[in-house]
C-alpha cells in the first residue's frame, strides 16, 4: 500500500534514456572529458574535474552525448548481475561526454529533485529489480527497455527534498568520518616508518640497534593437528591478518580432513609460503589455539624479541619487497619461501624493552583506528537503515 501522496512511476514515465559514445581505440587520451564505466561504479556523485578519461570526437557527436547538470548514469554491464545498473549522476555543469557501456537517465520534468535521485537509485526496491532484470551468461547486462520499465514508489517533490537533505546529513558524517579514518591510518604509517626504523626514538632509549638473522631471534614450529581436535581453521589475508576462514568467506575452503594442519597459538607468527610477497603475514592473536593450512609457515619469538614489535616490521611494505625478491630467487619450483630462507632474513632490533615500549605505541593507535572503524560502521548501517525507511514511507518526514 502507497503512503498517502505517494505514486508508482515507471522509470520511462521520468527518465529518457540513451546509450553512451563508442569510438575507436585511438581516439581515448586526448579530447573532452569521457565518463567511463568505472567512474559509475566507484562515484555516487560525478564532479568534472574528477573525471580522469578524455575522448577526441566529432561536434555532432559531443551534442548528442554530452552530460547536463542531474543526469543519472548507470553501468549497463557487469562481471554480476550484483553489481549492474550501478548509478551515479553528473552535478556539474561543464563538457563531458559519456561511454558505450553507461546507459544515461536524463529527467523529462521536474518530478524528480536531483539530490534525492542520488539516494532514490540506492533504494533496495531499484537493486532488487535492476538485478532481477539483468539478462547474460558470462556477463550481465540491462538495456534501456528493462530500466524503463522497473516500477518505484516516488514521495511528492517537497518530501523528497526533505529525505534527500536529512540522508545528505548522514553522508556529511560519514566523509567526515572516513576523513578521520584515512588520517588515522597515515599518522599510524608515519609512526612506523619512524619508530621501527630507529629514525625517531621514544623518550628514555639510546641504546644502539643490533641486526640479526631472523632465525636468532624465532623458531619454526611445526606441530601437527594428529589428535584431530575441533581448532578452529584460520586464514592470513594481506589487509586484515589471520582471520576466521568460515566466518570470513563465507564458506568452507578448507580440507574436511584436519590431521595434517599446522597448531598456530597465540602470539605466535605465520604466513601462506607461496602468498607472503603479497604481505600476507599475520599475528595470531584471535584464539589461544587454531590451525592453518600445511602450507603455512609459523614460527614463535624467543625472549629476546616481542612479537608485535616483530610483526609489526615485517608487515612494512620494505619487508614486502624482501620477501618478493627472496621467493623470485628460491630454489622451490613452486616459487615459495620456506624457513630455511625466510631465517636468513636480517632484521634491525632494540633492546627488548624498546621494542615493547614501541610496540605499545603502535597498538594504541591501532585502537583509536578501530574505533573510528567502528563508528564508520555504525554510520552506515544507521543510513542504510534510515534510507529503508525514508525511500519506502515507512516513516515519513515533516514537510515546512
Amino acid at each position: 500500500m502507497l503512503p498517502e501522496g505517494w505514486k508508482e512511476i515507471f522509470l520511462g514515465n521520468i527518465l529518457d534514456f540513451k546509450n553512451g559514445l563508442n569510438a575507436d581505440k585511438a581516439a581515448y587520451g586526448h579530447g573532452c572529458k569521457f565518463v567511463n564505466v568505472m567512474d559509475v561504479i566507484n562515484n555516487t556523485i560525478i564532479k568534472h574535474e574528477n573525471i580522469i578519461g578524455k575522448v577526441n570526437t566529432t561536434a555532432k557527436n559531443i551534442d548528442l552525448f554530452k552530460l547536463k547538470y542531474g543526469d543519472i548514469l548507470f553501468n549497463r554491464t557487469s562481471e554480476t548481475k550484483e553489481e549492474i545498473a550501478l548509478s551515479s549522476a553528473y552535478m556539474d555543469h561543464s563538457l563531458a561526454v559519456y561511454g558505450g557501456f553507461v546507459i544515461r537517465g536524463r529527467p523529462k520534468n521536474s518530478n524528480i529533485n536531483t539530490d534525492f535521485s542520488l539516494y532514490f537509485f540506492q533504494s533496495p526496491s531499484f537493486r532488487n529489480q535492476a538485478i532481477k532484470s539483468a539478462q547474460g551468461v558470462v556477463r550481465a547486462n540491462i538495456g534501456q527497455d528493462s530500466l524503463s520499465r522497473i516500477l518505484l514508489p516516488l514521495p511528492p517533490l517537497p518530501e523528497q527534498k526533505k529525505i534527500a537533505a536529512i540522508l545528505s546529513t548522514w553522508d556529511r558524517a560519514i566523509e567526515g568520518t572516513e576523513k578521520l579514518l584515512a588520517n588515522s591510518q597515515q599518522q599510524k604509517k608515519a609512526l612506523m616508518q619512524q619508530l621501527l626504523t630507529g629514525k625517531k626514538r621514544l623518550p628514555g632509549f639510546t641504546g644502539e640497534w643490533k641486526k640479526t638473522n631472523i632465525g636468532n631471534i624465532a623458531k619454526e614450529i611445526s606441530i601437527r593437528n594428529k589428535n584431530r581436535k575441533n581448532y578452529p581453521v584460520i586464514s592470513c589475508t594481506k589487509t586484515k591478518g589471520f582471520v576466521d576462514s568460515l566466518s570470513f568467506f563465507n564458506k568452507k575452503v578448507y580440507s574436511d580432513d584436519l590431521s595434517g594442519y599446522k597448531i598456530i597459538s597465540r602470539n605466535q607468527i605465520g604466513f601462506p609460503s607461496n602468498h607472503v610477497e603479497e604481505g600476507s603475514i599475520g599475528l595470531q592473536n584471535l584464539h589461544d589455539d587454531a590451525i592453518v593450512s600445511p602450507i603455512y609457515t609459523v614460527f614463535s619469538m624467543e625472549e629476546n624479541a616481542d612479537p608485535l614489535f616483530v610483526f609489526a616490521v615485517l608487515k612494512t611494505d620494505h619487508y614486502r619487497q624482501i620477501f618478493a625478491a627472496a621467493t623470485n630467487s628460491s630454489v622451490d619450483r613452486r616459487g615459495s619461501l620456506r624457513w630455511s630462507a625466510f631465517s636468513q632474513i636480517k632484521i634491525n632490533l632494540p633492546s627488548l624493552p624498546e621494542q615493547q615500549a614501541i610496540a605499545a605505541v603502535l597498538t594504541t593507535a591501532d585502537e583509536e583506528i578501530t574505533t573510528i572503524e567502528s563508528d564508520l560502521l555504525r554510520l552506515r548501517q544507521e543510513k542504510k537503515a534510515l534510507m529503508q525507511q525514508l525511500l519506502t514511507g515507512k516513516r515519513r518526514v515533516k514537510v515546512d
